[in-house]
């Protein structure tokens, strides 16, 4: 069995942590949204941020001028996390109620994307990471944009995810007690599309959104 370093090992309920990196790709391409943390000026900060995956790395962009995207291009350590709730586990008792979740946290260092074509390139990975095909319905960024973002990529080399799955699990003392247990499941519901205000008249709703709204 491969040995798994401390430091992406999962320390609480150690059988929830998960190492593969199909079961840690699968949970990243189910989500767009995630949090990264460092430090900035001897303080912890958080971040949150888009993100896109291709292969082993995760993309992600900002302002030239955003503290994060400095920060992490200097190559300091960064943590990032993505959480997909599914559920809230009621239990019998206060103390073991609990959540269905999927997560991943990675550690590592962030590289700078350098040159106009390898910016493009990976904000198209973030694009259609987040939904599929935008990019190609969208104006491109111009050479100003380009040069007002900054994009950094992070290898998914130290990660794990972590998943908990299931009931509750109550105390043998406390089923026969006359409290509900169970669980709330959750689900992200995609709405109808809301036109801008300032839309032309006649402009139909695009492939990209229209796919969207079938997942």
């Amino acid at each position: 069995m491969k040995k798994i370093p401390d430091k992406i090992r999962v320390k609480r309920v150690p059988k929830r942590g998960i190492y593969d990196k199909e079961t840690i790709y699968n949970i990243l391409d189910k989500e767009f949204f995630c949090h990264v943390g460092f430090i900035y000026n001897d303080q912890p900060i958080v971040i949150p941020t888009l993100y896109g995956r291709k292969d082993n790395d995760l993309y992600f962009h900002g302002s030239m001028a955003s503290r994060m995207m400095k920060s992490l291009s200097q190559g300091i350590d960064v943590s990032i996390s993505v959480t997909r709730l599914n559920g809230l586990v009621l239990a019998r008792s206060a103390f073991h109620h609990s959540a269905n979740y999927e997560s991943v946290v990675i550690f590592g260092k962030a590289f700078l994307i350098e040159g106009d074509e390898a910016k493009n390139e990976a904000l198209k990975i973030v694009s259609d990471h987040i939904i599929p095909h935008r990019w190609e319905e969208a104006r491109l960024p111009s050479e100003k944009e380009l040069k007002a973002t900054m994009v950094l990529k992070i290898p998914i080399d130290e990660a794990s995810a972590k998943v908990r799955t299931g009931g509750p699990g109550d105390d043998k003392s406390d089923y026969d007690l006359d409290i509900w247990a169970g669980v709330i499941p959750f689900k992200t519901t995609i709405e109808n599309p809301i036109p801008d205000e300032l839309l032309r008249e006649g402009i139909a709703i695009p492939k990209s959104v229209k796919e969207y709204q079938k997942k």
